[in-house]
């Protein structure tokens, strides 16, 4: 009995651990942290050209959002939007580590802005910029 309290106990700390953990992606150059001991975030662009520019942007409370949740870092920490630039009412507080939802993370690395399908680098990440089917992304469950 003492050998199974220990163990749920272990994978507790364990799941606990890795959701706080990955709130972040390490290699995001979007974050950066200042000397004062805070840190200057940067979000991705608006492109210059096309339809978005024209668009009144999903907010995140309008439920009119079919896809993915773009898990972005912002001024106010990790959110979960209904796209990659997190315009104002466009994202929420992050629900990740409690609810599964299908997710992309928005990143960005050598100088380019990624989707990428966890909060690693080393997965499956796609050029938010590119030209389709180069664009597309592969989001998980998460």
């Amino acid at each position: 009995m003492k050998s199974n309290v220990q163990l749920v106990a272990a994978i507790a700390l364990v799941l606990g651990s890795s959701a706080a953990s990955a709130q972040f992606v390490k290699g995001n150059e979007a974050v950066q942290s200042l000397p004062s001991g805070g840190s200057k975030v940067e979000t991705a662009p608006l492109p210059t050209t096309g339809p978005i520019r024209n668009t009144k942007p999903c907010a995140a409370s309008a439920g009119c959002h079919a896809g993915p949740w773009h898990m972005v870092e912002t001024p106010d920490g990790l959110r979960e939007c209904t796209e990659v630039y997190a315009r104002a009412g466009t994202c929420r507080p992050s629900t990740y580590g409690t609810t599964k939802l299908s997710r992309l993370w928005v990143v960005k690395s050598r100088g380019q802005w990624l989707q990428c399908q966890f909060p690693d680098l080393g997965s499956k990440c796609v050029n938010v910029f590119a030209r389709p089917p180069a664009n597309l992304p592969f989001d998980a469950v998460q």
